[in-house]
């Protein structure tokens, strides 16, 4: 079942305009991009050494949560390198004969970008193996007793992948890959300068009070700040003079059901059932599902990795079980088991 939420962080803009407008607020380079500073210093190295050798760089991998600038990352790598990306994502990629158009038109030190990476089909996969290691494609010429296999010379590219699911990902597909980095959740003052840089170039006035109100709700994700701040400022536009101040973001965040915590109303939903209907009990993944009316990976995606960080769910042998801090949140009465000592 598809879901439409203020906080989703899978990145499906609304339309050709919104889309537009992500691109706009993506930063260049390193030095716009705000947050994941040990990873973004590992990749100065890498980008610095492979400069100085005359070399495209080594394979990467980028891992984590939905929304934490995955895509915005391989782009700003393919500037620092002054390289071409072309980008696409693993479900696009359905047979392998997609995959050698693709391959066959990039250039020495063009970046391939592939979203979604473990999504790729075993047949592509198979042929991505030796495309990242030798640099070579082999393909098929012809049907029945007359095919025969020709080997291709490919020009020196770089794949990054980007996954947020890394144990979906083939090992032999993810041993190819040379870096392997995980993103993290941005802290509050981070995403409180994304979300003064956007409205920087969104042209929206935002005090300081209202930033960091925006940056409490936000997820600890840039995606989510972004679209919180333009949600706003809607409201600040429709309801006031355009200027975002703290009451303004008040009422449009009420208006959105945004709490204090940034859960929505999906999330407390969750939250609520697994209270009302389990206690202190685990449950299973696929039960939360039922409960809600979800799919069991629209949980794990989506809901999850949030609730988790902030300590609102835990994972234990028999299921996710709902934390004392949830059940404070949710104003209710936790069992004696899950009090705090």
């Amino acid at each position: 079942m598809a879901i439409e939420r203020i906080v989703d962080t899978s990145g499906h803009a609304e339309d050709d305009d919104e889309r537009l407008i992500e691109v706009t607020l993506r930063p260049g380079s390193f030095s716009e991009y705000v947050g994941q500073e040990r990873l973004k210093k590992n990749l100065q190295l890498a980008i610095a050494a492979a400069k100085k050798r005359g070399e495209p760089l080594d394979h990467i991998l980028l891992y984590g949560p939905p929304g934490l600038g995955k895509t915005t990352m391989a782009a700003v790598i393919a500037n620092e390198m002054g390289a071409n990306i072309r980008i696409t994502a693993g479900p696009a990629i359905e047979r392998a004969g997609d995959l050698a158009s693709i391959l066959t038109n990039l250039q020495d030190g063009d970046i391939l970008f592939i979203d979604e990476i473990h999504r790729l089909s075993r047949t592509v996969e198979e042929v991505l193996y030796a495309a990242m290691e030798d640099y070579k494609l082999d393909i098929m010429i012809g049907k029945g007793p007359a095919a025969r296999s020709v080997r291709l010379d490919l020009p020196k590219f770089t794949v990054i992948g980007a996954t947020t699911r890394t144990g979906a990902l083939a090992a032999p597909l993810r041993d190819r890959f040379g870096h392997l980095y995980r993103l993290e959740f941005y802290t509050p003052d981070e995403i409180g300068r994304i979300i003064a840089r956007a409205s920087k170039i969104l042209n929206t006035p935002i005090d300081e009070k209202a930033a960091a109100l925006l940056s409490t709700r936000a997820r600890l994700t840039p995606r989510v700040a972004n679209r919180l701040l333009k949600r706003v400022r809607d409201y600040a536009d429709v309801n006031g003079d355009g200027i975002i101040d703290a009451p303004t973001a008040t009422k449009a965040l009420a208006l959105l059901e945004i709490d204090e915590l940034g859960l929505d109303s999906g999330d407390r939903n969750l939250l609520a059932n697994m209270i009302e209907n389990y206690g202190a009990n685990p449950v299973g993944l696929t039960t939360i599902a039922a409960l809600t009316g979800d799919e069991a990976s629209t949980i794990e995606d989506f809901y999850e990795p949030y609730l988790l960080q902030i300590g609102f769910i835990e994972r234990t042998p028999r299921g996710r079980r709902v934390t004392h801090k949830a059940y404070k949140h949710m104003g209710k009465t936790p069992p004696s088991d899950t009090a705090e000592k």
